[in-house]
Protein backbone atom coordinates (compact mmCIF):
# COMPACT_ATOMS: atom_id res chain seq x y z
CA UNK A 1 0.00 0.00 0.00
CA UNK A 2 1.24 3.24 -1.05
CA UNK A 3 0.91 6.44 1.08
CA UNK A 4 -0.02 9.13 -0.38
CA UNK A 5 1.58 12.40 0.50
CA UNK A 6 -0.36 15.49 1.23
CA UNK A 7 0.71 18.75 -0.26
CA UNK A 8 1.76 21.30 1.62
CA UNK A 9 -0.05 25.02 2.03
CA UNK A 10 1.62 26.90 0.05
CA UNK A 11 -0.60 29.42 -2.15
CA UNK A 12 2.99 30.47 -4.15
CA UNK A 13 3.66 26.75 -5.56
CA UNK A 14 0.90 25.78 -7.89
CA UNK A 15 0.80 22.24 -8.19
CA UNK A 16 1.51 22.12 -12.08
CA UNK A 17 5.08 23.51 -10.91
CA UNK A 18 7.35 20.37 -12.00
CA UNK A 19 11.12 20.57 -10.34
CA UNK A 20 12.06 17.02 -10.63
CA UNK A 21 14.70 18.07 -13.23
CA UNK A 22 15.92 20.73 -10.77
CA UNK A 23 20.01 20.99 -10.08
CA UNK A 24 20.86 23.16 -6.82
CA UNK A 25 23.07 25.67 -7.40
CA UNK A 26 23.26 25.63 -10.91
CA UNK A 27 24.04 28.94 -11.32
CA UNK A 28 25.43 29.81 -8.02
CA UNK A 29 29.25 30.79 -9.03
CA UNK A 30 28.25 33.12 -11.78
CA UNK A 31 25.70 34.87 -9.22
CA UNK A 32 28.91 35.24 -6.89
CA UNK A 33 31.12 36.51 -9.68
CA UNK A 34 28.10 39.34 -9.42
CA UNK A 35 28.54 40.11 -13.26
CA UNK A 36 26.62 43.31 -14.02
CA UNK A 37 23.95 43.26 -16.59
CA UNK A 38 23.31 46.24 -18.57
CA UNK A 39 20.76 46.53 -21.48
CA UNK A 40 21.56 48.66 -24.24
CA UNK A 41 19.47 50.51 -26.29
CA UNK A 42 19.31 49.26 -30.13
CA UNK A 43 20.64 52.33 -31.39
CA UNK A 44 23.96 51.84 -28.94
CA UNK A 45 23.92 48.23 -29.21
CA UNK A 46 24.29 48.47 -33.39
CA UNK A 47 27.65 50.57 -32.31
CA UNK A 48 29.27 48.44 -29.58
CA UNK A 49 28.69 45.00 -30.80
CA UNK A 50 30.30 42.95 -27.89
CA UNK A 51 31.19 43.34 -24.21
CA UNK A 52 34.97 44.29 -25.35
CA UNK A 53 34.01 47.32 -27.54
CA UNK A 54 31.58 48.74 -24.53
CA UNK A 55 34.07 48.19 -22.39
CA UNK A 56 36.93 50.08 -24.72
CA UNK A 57 35.22 52.73 -24.81
CA UNK A 58 33.82 53.65 -21.43
CA UNK A 59 37.38 53.24 -20.60
CA UNK A 60 38.50 56.26 -23.13
CA UNK A 61 35.82 58.26 -22.16
CA UNK A 62 36.12 57.45 -18.14
CA UNK A 63 40.06 58.57 -19.27
CA UNK A 64 39.27 61.80 -20.70
CA UNK A 65 37.02 63.17 -17.83
CA UNK A 66 39.63 62.43 -15.74
CA UNK A 67 42.08 64.63 -17.80
CA UNK A 68 39.67 67.24 -18.29
CA UNK A 69 38.56 68.24 -14.83
CA UNK A 70 39.62 71.50 -14.03
CA UNK A 71 42.13 71.93 -11.33
CA UNK A 72 42.29 75.26 -9.27
CA UNK A 73 45.66 76.84 -9.67
CA UNK A 74 46.88 76.56 -5.94
CA UNK A 75 50.04 79.16 -6.59
CA UNK A 76 48.19 82.62 -6.14
CA UNK A 77 45.98 83.09 -2.63
CA UNK A 78 42.46 83.97 -3.42
CA UNK A 79 41.06 86.98 -2.23
CA UNK A 80 37.65 87.80 -0.20
CA UNK A 81 34.82 89.15 -1.94
CA UNK A 82 34.90 92.65 -0.48
CA UNK A 83 31.10 92.95 -1.01
CA UNK A 84 30.57 90.27 1.33
CA UNK A 85 32.40 91.16 4.12
CA UNK A 86 30.17 91.28 7.56
CA UNK A 87 32.42 93.72 9.56
CA UNK A 88 32.71 97.14 8.52
CA UNK A 89 36.16 98.16 7.94
CA UNK A 90 37.52 101.45 10.48
CA UNK A 91 37.27 104.11 7.71
CA UNK A 92 33.46 103.06 7.22
CA UNK A 93 32.85 103.51 11.16
CA UNK A 94 34.24 106.61 11.04
CA UNK A 95 32.30 107.99 8.63
CA UNK A 96 29.32 107.04 10.43
CA UNK A 97 26.04 104.55 10.46
CA UNK A 98 25.13 102.89 7.19
CA UNK A 99 22.76 105.04 4.96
Amino acid sequence: MKKVKTPPEDDDMLPEYDFSGAVRGKYYERFRQSSNVVVLDPDVAEAFPNADSVNAALRTLASLARKSVPRRASSRPRRPNKRVQLTRSPKARRRGPHS
